[in-house]
C-alpha cells in the first residue's frame, strides 16, 4: 500500500486513468474529512459506485493510505462515523449509491463542477442537510437540484459563485406519504408541509431565485414552520444575492413583525454581526430592546448586551431623566 500526504485520513482504493483518477473505495477514521483534490500529480474526477458505503466490497485496484499525521492502532475506519465530507474540487462523476448508509453525514462540501449524480448516491444518509456549494463558472451545475429532488427534508444551502458572492437558502422540509384508502382498494398520494414547491423550482435543473423568491407570500399562507420561516427569511436579506427590491420588502416586513423571535435565535448563536444587522434593518421598539438586553444578560453575552445597551441608549435616550431613591 503506497502512503501520501493528505489533509485527512484516508484508506483509498483507487484506478488511475488518463483523465484523472476514480475512487473505488474510501474509508476515513476522521469525523471530518476532505477527499484529495489531486493523486499522483493527476485530478480525482470520479467516485465509483458505493465508494463511501461503509462495508461495501470494492473492486480491484491499486490501494493508497493517505495521512496527516500518526495513526493510533485505534482508529476506526468506518464512514458511518463521518459527519463532513469535503468532494474534491475537480470531481466530474458520483457512480451509484456513492455514498450509501453514511448515516451521520451532516454536512456536504463541493465544488459545482460535477455533470452526473447516479441513483441512490446519497440513499440513506439520514442526517444529511447541509451544502456548501462553491461554482468553477458561470454556468449551474445540477448538483443543487439533484439534493433537492432526493432529499424532502429541510435543506440548508451556501453558494458561493464565481464572482465570490455568497447566497444562502434554505428549502423547508416537505413528506409524500402513501396513505391505504380501504373501502377503494387502493393507495392515496398526499404531501404534507409548504416545502414541496421550493424542492421542485428549479426549471430545466437550473435555479432561478426570482422564482425561489416568488414562493414566498403562497408560503406563508401555508401551514408552515414558523422557525423555518424566519431562517429563510433572514438568509435571503443577509446575503441578498439577485435579491429585487420587492422580494426585499417582502422579508424585511415579516422580520419586523418577529424581531423578538430573530434576537432570540441570534444571541442563541451569539452572532453578533447578525444581531448589528438586526437593528439596522428592523429598528425594534423600546420594549423589544429592553427584553433582548435582558435576555443577552442572563445568556453572559457580553458583547451582544454592549451593543443592545448602545443602540437602545442612541434610539431612546434617556440621560436627562433622574430619579433619585431616598
Amino acid at each position: 500500500m503506497e502512503r501520501v500526504s493528505g489533509v485527512s485520513n484516508w484508506k483509498l482504493r483507487i484506478r488511475r486513468e488518463a483523465e484523472g483518477i476514480t475512487i473505488l473505495q474510501a474509508a476515513s477514521c476522521d469525523t471530518a474529512a476532505a477527499l484529495p483534490d489531486t493523486l499522483f500529480g493527476l485530478p480525482v474526477t470520479e467516485l465509483g459506485n458505493h465508494a463511501l458505503a461503509p462495508g461495501w466490497a470494492a473492486p480491484e485496484g491499486e490501494e493508497v493510505l493517505v495521512t496527516c499525521g500518526p495513526l493510533g492502532a485505534e482508529a476506526e475506519w468506518d464512514n458511518r462515523r463521518l459527519e463532513e465530507l469535503t468532494l474534491p474540487s475537480g470531481l466530474l462523476r458520483v457512480g451509484d449509491y456513492a455514498l450509501l448508509n453514511c448515516s451521520a453525514l451532516h454536512t456536504l462540501r463541493l465544488h459545482d463542477a460535477i455533470c452526473y449524480w447516479s441513483g441512490g448516491a446519497l440513499m440513506n444518509c439520514r442526517s444529511l442537510q447541509t451544502f456548501h456549494i462553491t461554482r468553477v463558472g458561470e454556468e449551474q451545475r445540477e448538483s443543487l437540484a439533484y439534493f433537492n429532488d432526493e432529499l424532502s427534508r429541510e435543506l440548508d444551502v451556501t453558494i458561493v459563485d464565481a464572482a465570490g458572492r455568497t447566497a444562502r437558502l434554505l428549502f423547508p422540509e416537505f413528506l409524500e406519504v402513501y396513505e391505504e384508502n380501504c373501502p377503494a382498494h387502493h393507495f392515496d398520494y398526499n404531501i404534507y408541509g409548504a416545502g414541496y414547491p421550493y424542492h421542485h423550482c428549479f426549471h430545466q435543473k437550473k435555479l432561478s431565485y426570482k422564482v425561489y423568491d416568488g414562493l414566498w407570500r403562497a408560503f406563508l399562507g401555508m401551514e408552515h414552520e414558523e422557525d423555518a420561516a424566519l431562517r429563510l427569511a433572514w438568509w435571503r436579506l443577509r446575503y441578498p444575492v439577485e435579491l429585487s427590491e420587492r422580494a426585499e420588502a417582502s422579508y424585511l416586513d415579516y422580520l419586523r413583525r418577529h424581531v423578538p423571535e430573530a434576537a432570540g435565535w441570534l444571541l442563541s448563536r451569539r452572532d453578533v454581526p447578525g444581531l448589528r444587522f438586526l437593528l439596522e434593518r428592523a429598528d425594534p421598539d423600546r420594549d423589544t430592546l429592553a427584553r433582548a438586553c435582558g435576555d443577552a444578560r442572563r445568556a453572559g453575552a457580553t458583547e451582544a448586551l454592549a451593543l443592545l445597551l448602545e443602540h437602545r441608549h442612541r434610539r431612546f435616550p434617556s440621560g436627562g431623566e433622574k430619579r433619585f431613591d431616598l
